[in-house]
């Protein structure tokens, strides 16, 4: 779930229409989205590193609309990239819980990419 109101937030929808679809509280996702937002430049340049050592030979992550849509495009390659590897499909908020010890929206983010060494 919140990843999905991540993903509609770096699509352009507003936190009031994502909580509305979500039922969830406008305060609650304007929480999720600001946290990554705040730190959306330092999520791209872990996940994009991550790619690299996860493929050789990457797509190109193209520039997104704001810092949160990069943020949340990188976040998407390494999932594609973990599966390309790996052969295993995996959610990108998985691969993100995963790689960030369940910190990605916590007060510090702390990024540990040994953590996909193994399938999850």
């Amino acid at each position: 779930m919140i990843g999905a109101a991540l993903e509609l937030a770096a699509g352009g929808v507003s936190c009031a229409a994502i909580a509305r679809s979500l039922g969830r509280p406008a305060g609650l996702v304007r929480g999720w989205v600001g946290r990554l937002a705040g730190r959306a430049g330092q999520v791209r340049a872990v996940f994009t590193v991550l790619v690299a050592a996860l493929d050789p030979d990457p797509p190109p992550i193209g520039p997104a609309a704001s810092p949160l849509g990069d943020a949340v495009a990188a976040i998407t390659a390494a999932a594609v990239a973990f599966a390309r590897r790996f052969l295993v499909a995996v959610s990108p908020w998985e691969l993100a819980a995963a790689v960030t010890s369940g910190s990605l929206l916590g007060p510090v983010i702390t990024a540990v990419p040994g953590n996909t060494k193994h399938v999850l």
